[in-house]
């Protein structure tokens, strides 16, 4: 008969772990990261939110070595582009079999491939499946994000590793939830949420917010009593640090060098007849800040390229086509990974840069923000947009644990761009607010869940799950 604990426990959404016990926890992990990734062994679907720099690829190489031996089918690792080389050069480095593959077979018990390459798989010959930054799926198009998400649906053994996972909204750990096989998102919605803002009119407005993302974003806020049991649900599939002592542990060997932020302001140059208007007026709206930042695309690419000529290395990150021209002009020996380039092209270039064939990249986020690890790289210019996560992710190629110089991050905008700036700064201050909640709550749930579940003389540090 259940006790009355366990009862609660059941009725939380606490899905019990579906997986076993690692055969292989191997000495090269930190205490932190063997935590970690035994508790994700013996979960089975499961999901590390963690820092860019704590090492989540090992994290992965080794989760995957121990379903390998457990279901005696070789792993699938999904990667970013250009990341592949980076997974297989770690597996080496650690001693695990891993090839990469670009048509389909299998070379070695855990296989690397890119998310672009994920058709030419059978998912019936692979034992698990691993989504490395799998937040990076959300920049793809939905045909990609389905045949992501389908190929996963009825893995036994699932991994998803990301350093953002909801930069600055839970509502995106829905998405996570589904991806494992756990609530989906509008079951997680319905379960734990309630709207608390309604459309201006039947034509769709969406609440003063300007675009649907932000209202989405602001739309919904927990039922009565439900932010505990939220946390204690998410703690059931996930685990999020940003440093070793959010779970007890020391943070030797993981501080980061200081980072600077120096922002421009380039002026607009005035053409009545392109404003339409007698006077000169600061862009208001989406659509006017967009036109000026079309206007100043010379200056503000010029800037640029002035700001990273005494720069060894540097990155140029951009938005625009029309950028990623300027710039490839405009800085000697840059290289531009551009959008029209095959998968193969984009990810010789993003190598080539990552290992010093060249000095300077022009790239924009969504094709290069993801899993690479640049810390070659300590200085870079930025466009600032709406997107945190684009942005967050650019700086973190550079900037994160293992760097070793201070990391310059030069933002270049306009005065009218000074409102997504704005909101850049106000979600990475959000950010921070949820991810230090998160773990604390965190904390706070794997307590109450130990005393139900675990034993006293459990084998797992205190917070390792």
């Amino acid at each position: 008969m259940r006790t009355y604990a366990e009862y609660l426990e059941h009725k939380a959404q606490a899905d019990s772990a579906a997986g076993f016990g690692p055969s292989w926890m191997p000495d090269f992990l930190f205490p932190f990261q063997q935590a970690l990734t035994t508790w994700a062994v013996r979960q089975g679907r499961a999901a590390l939110f963690e820092d860019c720099g704590l090492g989540k690829s090992p994290q992965e190489l080794v989760w995957a070595q121990n379903v390998h031996v457990r279901t005696g089918k070789p792993v699938l690792i999904l990667t970013p582009l250009a990341v592949t080389f980076q997974m297989e050069a770690e597996a080496a480095k650690f001693g695990v079999e891993a090839a990469i593959s670009r048509d389909g077979s299998i070379p070695a018990p855990v296989v690397i491939t890119n998310y672009e390459r994920l058709e030419k798989f059978d998912r019936a010959a692979f034992g698990g499946a691993v989504c490395d930054e799998s937040s990076a799926i959300k920049a793809f198009d939905g045909v990609r994000r389905a045949l992501v998400t389908d190929f996963m649906r009825k893995m036994q053994y699932r991994l998803l590793g990301t350093a953002t996972a909801a930069p600055n909204d839970y509502i995106e750990l829905g998405t996570s939830s589904e991806a494992l096989g756990y609530l989906g998102h509008q079951d997680m919605i319905s379960r734990f949420f309630t709207n608390r803002q309604r459309t201006n009119d039947a034509k769709g407005h969406w609440a003063g917010f300007g675009r649907p993302r932000q209202w989405e974003q602001k739309a919904f806020r927990f039922k009565g009593h439900a932010e505990d049991p939220f946390w204690r649900w998410v703690t059931s599939w996930a685990r999020a640090i940003r440093r070793p002592s959010d779970m007890g542990f020391g943070d030797d060997g993981f501080i980061l060098p200081p980072l600077d932020y120096r922002q421009h302001i380039v002026q607009v140059p005035y053409d009545p007849e392109e404003t339409g208007t007698l006077f000169e007026v600061a862009a208001r709206g989406l659509h006017e800040e967009r036109a000026e930042l079309r206007r100043t695309i010379r200056q503000r690419c010029e800037l640029a390229a002035q700001l990273l000529d005494d720069a060894k290395t540097g990155i140029a990150w951009c938005h625009l086509n029309a950028e990623g021209d300027l710039l490839e002009q405009m800085i000697p020996g840059a290289v531009q990974v551009a959008g029209s380039d095959s998968p193969d092209a984009k990810e010789e270039k993003l190598i080539g840069f990552a290992r010093g064939d060249y000095e300077k990249l022009v790239i924009k986020p969504r094709i290069g923000a993801w899993g690479l690890n640049l810390q070659r790289c300590h200085r870079m210019t930025y466009f600032p947009d709406y997107s945190y996560e684009a942005h967050y992710q650019a700086v973190r190629r550079c900037w994160r644990f293992g760097q070793d110089q201070p990391v310059t991050v030069d933002i270049i905008t306009t005065p009218g761009g000074a409102n997504a700036l704005a909101g850049l700064q106000r979600k990475a201050v959000q950010a921070d607010e949820m991810f230090t909640a998160l773990t604390g709550h965190m904390n706070d749930a794997l307590a109450v869940r130990r005393s139900v579940i675990y034993d006293t003389d459990a084998e797992d540090p205190p917070l390792a799950g």
